[in-house]
């Protein structure tokens, strides 16, 4: 039986992973009672942090809870924070917590953040730390010392989606020479846009997972074009939000038909939900789709 986010990745089935953000403070009960309604409908928690540069609790901490709790996480883990003696040991840390899967990213800046005054790090970048995680599972840390015993990570990064970005798919390809096995994308709005991007890497050979992210308001979709890289939301899909009767109701029909077009073009769906997951389960409902529905794509 197919039951790690690992076999799954190598299964012949679709993925369906979400995100768990952590906390401003130290109430616990509100993830995990999201992640309890959901662990029957996605395959893996995404864990962030400090999602964009807004302080939060430890993603290891969360990804610990929810682990005890019986779901499968994947420890988000950004270079902004951390030098690269504290990377390294929330690494080895994280391994020994039970914490198996990882995606790893850059980070948005301090100063788009709750703390713009914080000094960001930044001591490496992702692919740099892409390169940490590799000699980690060799068996030796950053500077070629070797380790009593070495982890085993499943490893993620990021991309965008944007075909006409050379610069990013570069990047990509950098990023999977350093060892992936999956590619969590940023949020798609436009399938035949994501079928480009698909087409100009078709070269890599690691499981992508689309990212979705429900929109909420005609207003949350400018602001997105304007303020967060790498979306790009069609002007068709503001202006239904813009002339919905239930914007809210619009948004939850605009993802779960992004859904259904997407599930068929790679691994799977990273979906994205914006605060608590109140809709989650219904717009999986919606889209027909469920954890370890047969994949059909690439």
């Amino acid at each position: 039986m197919v039951s790690t986010f690992s076999e799954k990745l190598q299964s012949h089935r679709s993925i369906i992973t979400t995100e768990i953000t952590p906390p401003k403070g130290v109430e616990t009960s509100s993830f995990l009672s999201d992640a309890k309604k959901l662990k029957h409908c996605v395959d893996a928690f995404n864990v962030t942090d400090n999602q964009r540069a807004v302080m939060r609790m430890s993603p290891l901490a969360v990804g610990k809870l929810l682990k005890d709790a019986g779901h499968e996480t994947i420890l988000q883990i950004t270079c902004r924070d951390r030098n690269r003696l504290a990377l390294q040991s929330d690494l080895l840390g994280a391994w020994a917590l039970g914490i198996k899967n990882i995606c790893v990213m850059t980070g948005d800046h301090t100063t788009k953040g709750d703390h713009p005054g914080a000094k960001p790090v930044f001591d490496l970048d992702s692919v740099q730390l892409l390169e940490v995680v590799r000699k980690l599972k060799e068996g030796y840390d950053l500077s070629g010392n070797c380790l009593e015993q070495p982890p085993d990570f499943v490893v993620g990064a990021v991309s965008n989606t944007d075909p006409t970005q050379p610069m990013q798919h570069i990047k990509l390809r950098k990023k999977v020479s350093m060892g992936l096995d999956f590619i969590q994308t940023q949020a798609v709005y436009d399938t035949e846009e994501f079928a480009c991007f698909l087409e100009k890497i078709n070269d890599i050979d690691v499981p992508i997972i689309a990212g979705v992210i429900p929109l909420r308001s005609a207003k949350m979709a400018k602001f997105m074009n304007t303020h967060i890289p790498g979306i790009r939301i069609p002007d068709e899909l503001i202006s239904r939000m813009e002339h919905a009767e239930e914007p809210l109701q619009e948004g939850i029909e605009i993802a779960a038909q992004l859904i259904r077009e997407l599930k068929n073009m790679c691994k799977g769906i990273h979906l994205m939900p914006v605060g608590q997951h109140t809709h989650t389960k219904e717009l999986l409902k919606i889209s027909g789709s469920t954890s370890g529905r047969q994949y059909n794509g690439q």
